[in-house]
């Protein structure tokens, strides 16, 4: 049943551990949510970000939850998540968002909050439409717009030839593709040196932090490596969710870029969720330079088969 009409007050609060139980039951059950939102995801990172998570009570019933942080007077959701927004059960229609909005609106002024900005969730997370927040928001503005790259399962996989006959090649070369739950040697003999070298970067999670978060969540968090001859040439990190699997980090070595192991890896796993998933998503291609993106990149991720969806950024001002 549709919920479409709202006349309740609602009260709003901010997160504390008490709430952590009654967080976690709603997030498994919400329309618009996945791991990211979980307590135990959100914290792995407490002494980064000032929480500021908001909870909306009808009565004594949770009706929506705001994963958030706070700095400088401007709440943000989230600026440690991938994506953010108003997380609400699959029944509540127009109405009764829009009034909850106005709630979480009216709570934040009366604490001094001078601007709200979310993070969308991107439409291939959503388990069901779920863009009330984002038409309201938009009477604010839009401060900036990200390309998220994703195969579509539901229509014919269209990977670029070349990609194609790199992955026939890669038949003949003897590679073994492994499911790991361990990170150290991808971590420590890829991903860090690949990006340190090639971006001047590191990756967001330490090694640390992914193991912590993979034995929090076995199920969500794993990686595939590819080795010739017990030599490790490339590897992906997987977060899988209800209905996506994201590559979250993907490197390899100089061996395997030459012999396009990485080729190899992406589409053996691109393959292997298209019975079982409904996108693979391959992340951004966001870079900070005069176009905003990194167009090699964006070649990369289409000619393994993405489409483009667009993650907006939102300010309101309160």
């Amino acid at each position: 049943m549709l919920l479409l009409n709202s006349t309740a007050i609602y009260t709003v609060v901010t997160y504390t551990p008490k709430h952590k139980e009654i967080w976690n039951a709603f997030i498994t059950k919400a329309k618009n949510a996945t791991f990211l939102f979980h307590r135990d995801f959100m914290e792995y990172h407490s002494d980064r970000f000032t929480d500021f998570s908001l909870l909306v009570f009808k009565e004594e019933k949770l009706m929506a939850v705001l994963p958030a942080n706070i700095k400088d007077r401007v709440v943000y959701s989230h600026q440690g998540l991938t994506y953010g927004g108003l997380v609400v059960e699959e029944k509540l229609g127009f109405g009764y968002i829009n009034d909850i909005f106005d709630a979480i609106k009216e709570f934040l002024k009366a604490t001094g909050i001078v601007e709200l900005r979310v993070k969308q969730l991107p439409e291939i997370y959503q388990k069901k439409p779920s863009n009330e927040l984002y038409y309201l928001l938009s009477k604010g503005s839009v401060l900036d717009t990200q390309m998220v790259f994703a195969v579509d399962y539901s229509t014919p996989l269209r990977i670029h030839k070349t990609k194609q006959k790199y992955f026939r090649q890669g038949v003949q070369q003897g590679f073994v593709i492994k499911k790991e739950q361990v990170f150290d040697a991808f971590w420590n003999d890829v991903l860090v040196p690949r990006l340190q070298y090639k971006h001047n970067a590191s990756p967001v999670h330490t090694l640390a932090e992914i193991t912590l978060l993979q034995y929090k969540f076995p199920e969500n968090i794993y990686q595939y490596n590819i080795y010739l001859e017990e030599e490790l040439l490339a590897g992906i990190t997987i977060f899988e969710t209800d209905q996506v699997v994201k590559s979250q980090y993907g490197a390899t070595t100089e061996a395997g870029e030459r012999i396009r192991a990485f080729d190899y890896l992406f589409l053996y796993v691109i393959n292997s969720y298209k019975d079982k998933k409904k996108y693979f998503s391959q992340g951004t291609a966001t870079e900070s330079n005069e176009l905003g993106y990194n167009p090699g990149l964006v070649k990369q991720k289409e000619e393994l088969g993405c489409s483009i969806y667009l993650q907006h950024i939102y300010s309101y001002t309160l």
